[in-house]
C-alpha cells in the first residue's frame, strides 16, 4: 500500500480495505515505519507482560496477537499475553497493585484503574495524542479514562456493547414486529413469549458483565440512582422501588436458574434454544454464524437497544474495557508506545473489523469502519461508547463506584428481592448500608 492510499483509507474508514489491508508483511512494514516516528521510544531491553480478559471471538484474538507480534518485531519489545476470565482480571490486578509487582499492563472491565488510581501510570500524553489525531474521545471514554481528576489513568481501548439478543420468529409469534422500545412493552412481550414457551433469561448471579449491565439499566430506567452528583447515597427512593417491582415481574417471565448463571450461561442457553431473549455482547451471534449446526439461530436472531424506561431516555451500561499500565513497571515508555500502537488506525481498523462487532471503538474516527455497515445485525453495537452511562451513574466513576460494581451491591439487591429472600424495603436497606460504607 502506498502512502497516498494508506492515508486515504485511514481518513475515510469506509472501505473494506481500511479494515483488512494491513496483514502479514504489510502490517510489519507499517509497524516498523510507525516505530521510527512514534513519540515514545521503548527502554533498552524492555519486555512487557499484558494480562487481558479471555477472548470471546477467535478472530479478534488472532488480530490482537498479530498486532502484538508486529509491535515486537518493529520495536524489539516482546509482549507476553496472559489471558484470564473476565471475573479474574480485577482481583489479580488489585493484588498486583497492592504488592507492586506483576504484569506491566492490565486490560480489564469498567472502572478497573479506579480501584487503585495511585498505582496507575499517568498516560495523559498518550490520550491527548490519540484524541487529537482521531477526532476525539466518546464522553464515557473520557470519564473512564480520567475519573474525577485531570490525568488519564488508562487508555479506554474499547467498549463491549451489551444489547438485547432475541429470536426474530419467537418475537413475531408473540405479536411483535420489532423488539419493544419501552419497558412496559418489554414486560408485555416477555409475558407473551413465555406463554408461547419461548421465554428469555438474564443472570442474577455474580456475573461481572451481564448481571451488572441489566440491573444498572433497570435502576436508571426507572429514575433510581445509587448516589447523587456529590456521591451522596440516594438509593432508598420510590424510583428504586419501582425498578425492583418491574424487575421482579420480568424475572417471573424468565427461565428458572438465572440466579446461578455466570457470564457464559446465557450464551449456552440461547444457543441451546432454552431462551429466546437475553442481554449479551455479539458473541452469541458470532458463535452461531461460525457453527453450521447453529445456522438457523444465526439467521433467526437479531439485536436491539435496551428499552427506554419512565425516565424517557436511554439508560444503557456498556462494558468499558480500559488498558492500564501499572506504575511499578520498569518500562513506562515501552508501555506507552504499546498503548498508542494499539489505537493507531492502520492497526485498530483491522482489529475492530476482526472482532465482528464484539469491540466497539472509543475514538470518533472509527464510526465508519465497515464492521458496522456490512451486516445490519451488528449496527446496534456501534454506538455503545456514545450511548453508555458510567458505573457511577449521577456520581463519580472513581474507586467507590468501581467497588460497588465489583462487590455486586445492586445485583444482590435485585436478586434478593426478585427471588423473595428479602422484601422490598429490606432489600433496599441492605444495599443502602453497603453503599454507605463504600461511599463514607
Amino acid at each position: 500500500m502506498t502512502d497516498l492510499t494508506r492515508r486515504a483509507a485511514v481518513k475515510s474508514g469506509t472501505a473494506l480495505a481500511a479494515a483488512a489491508a494491513l496483514t502479514g508483511p504489510a502490517l510489519l512494514d507499517w509497524a516498523r515505519a510507525w516505530a521510527q516516528t512514534a513519540p515514545w521510544k521503548p527502554e533498552k531491553g524492555a519486555q512487557l507482560s499484558l494480562l487481558r480478559w479471555k477472548y470471546f471471538v477467535q478472530t479478534e484474538d488472532d488480530a490482537f496477537v498479530a498486532a502484538m507480534d508486529a509491535f515486537a518485531n518493529a520495536t524489539g519489545v516482546k509482549v507476553g499475553i496472559i489471558r484470564e476470565s473476565s471475573d479474574d482480571v480485577q482481583p489479580k490486578a488489585s493484588v498486583a497493585a497492592n504488592i507492586g509487582a506483576g504484569p506491566d499492563l492490565f486490560w480489564g472491565y469498567y472502572s478497573l484503574p479506579h480501584l487503585f488510581p495511585s498505582k496507575c501510570l499517568d498516560v495523559s500524553d498518550v490520550a491527548d495524542y490519540l484524541g487529537r489525531k482521531y477526532g476525539g474521545w466518546a464522553p464515557s471514554a473520557i470519564a473512564y479514562g480520567k475519573g474525577a481528576g485531570d490525568r488519564w489513568l488508562d487508555i479506554p481501548v474499547n467498549f463491549g456493547g451489551s444489547t438485547i439478543n432475541y429470536r426474530v420468529s419467537s418475537l413475531r409469534k408473540a405479536g411483535y414486529s420489532k423488539f419493544p422500545e419501552t419497558t412496559d412493552e418489554f414486560l408485555d412481550c416477555a409475558k407473551a413469549m413465555k406463554a408461547n414457551n419461548t421465554p428469555g433469561g438474564m443472570t442474577l448471579g455474580h456475573a461481572t458483565v451481564d448481571a451488572n449491565n441489566w440491573v444498572y439499566w433497570c435502576l436508571w430506567a426507572h429514575g433510581g440512582n445509587m448516589v447523587d452528583k456529590n456521591d451522596k447515597v440516594i438509593l432508598n427512593s420510590p424510583e428504586t422501588e419501582k425498578a425492583l417491582l418491574f424487575a421482579k415481574q420480568l424475572y417471573e417471565q424468565m427461565v428458572p436458574g438465572v440466579l446461578a448463571w455466570n457470564d457464559a450461561s446465557n450464551n449456552k442457553a440461547f444457543l441451546g434454544n432454552e431462551i429466546h431473549w437475553t442481554n449479551n455482547s455479539i458473541s452469541i451471534y458470532v458463535a452461531a454464524t461460525r457453527d453450521p449446526t447453529k445456522k438457523e439461530i444465526a439467521e433467526d436472531m437479531d439485536h436491539a437497544h435496551w428499552p427506554v424506561g419512565p425516565v424517557g431516555h436511554p439508560t444503557e451500561l456498556h462494558v468499558a474495557q480500559p488498558l492500564v499500565t501499572m506504575s511499578y513497571t520498569k518500562y513506562p515508555q515501552a508501555c506507552k508506545a504499546l498503548m498508542a500502537f494499539i489505537m493507531e488506525a492502520d492497526q485498530y481498523n483491522k482489529w475492530l473489523y476482526a472482532s465482528q462487532g464484539f469491540l466497539t471503538h472509543t475514538l470518533n474516527a472509527y464510526d465508519n469502519n465497515p464492521v458496522w455497515t456490512e451486516d445490519p445485525k451488528r449496527l446496534a453495537f456501534r454506538d455503545a461508547a456514545k450511548r453508555s452511562l458510567t458505573v457511577g451513574g449521577l456520581g463519580s466513576v472513581g474507586e467507590k463506584a468501581a467497588t460497588a460494581l465489583s462487590d455486586f451491591v445492586l445485583v444482590d439487591m435485585f436478586a434478593s428481592f426478585c427471588t423473595g429472600r428479602e422484601d422490598l424495603k429490606s432489600a433496599i436497606k441492605i444495599a443502602e448500608r453497603q453503599l454507605q460504607r463504600i461511599y463514607r
